[in-house]
C-alpha cells in the first residue's frame, strides 16, 4: 500500500509582516502574481501577425482577508498611523502555513505600500462572519522560498 501524503494546501493561513511588523494571520490571500505587459507593433506589409514586445512586469494588489477577532482594531490603527506619518514603500513577507503552523511557502515583497483597509460589513439579514480586508500594493517579489 502506498504511503498517504498529507495535502499541504489544506487549512492554510497566511501570516503577514510589513517592515518586520507582524500584522497577523489571514484566511484568504488574493492577487499573488505578475503579468508581463506587452506592446504590440504592426509591421507594414506583414498581414500574418502582429509583433508582441515585452515591456515590463506589472503586479496586482494583494488582498488579505480574515475574520474579525479580538484585537482587530490593531490593523486599522497600524494603517492609520502609517497614513498620518507618511507612507514609505517597505518590504513585506507573506508566509503560507498549514494547520500545524508549519511553513508551506513564502513570498517576499518589495516596495510594499498599504493602500486600503476595510472593516467589517454588518447586515442582520445575513448570517455571515464579519471580516476585515487589507490591500497591499508592491513592486515585485524577492526571496520566494518554499
Amino acid at each position: 500500500m502506498a504511503d498517504v501524503i498529507a495535502d499541504p494546501a489544506l487549512s492554510i493561513c497566511f501570516v503577514v509582516t510589513v517592515d518586520d511588523i507582524q500584522l497577523g494571520s489571514f484566511t484568504q490571500c488574493d492577487g499573488l502574481g505578475a503579468e508581463m505587459v506587452l506592446e504590440t507593433r504592426e509591421e507594414g506589409g506583414n498581414a500574418l501577425f502582429v509583433h508582441q514586445l515585452p515591456t515590463r512586469l506589472k503586479y496586482p494588489n494583494i488582498k488579505l482577508i480574515r475574520p474579525v477577532m479580538p484585537g482587530a482594531k490593531s490593523l486599522a490603527a497600524w494603517f492609520t498611523r502609517l497614513a498620518a506619518s507618511g507612507v514609505k514603500p517597505g518590504t513585506g513577507n507573506i508566509e503560507a502555513r498549514d494547520s500545524n503552523q508549519k511553513k508551506v511557502a513564502s513570498w517576499g515583497l518589495l516596495g510594499v505600500i498599504p493602500v486600503r483597509w476595510t472593516g467589517p460589513q454588518f447586515n442582520v439579514d445575513q448570517a455571515k462572519a464579519a471580516t476585515e480586508t487589507l490591500e497591499l500594493a508592491h513592486h515585485g517579489f524577492t526571496d520566494m522560498g518554499s
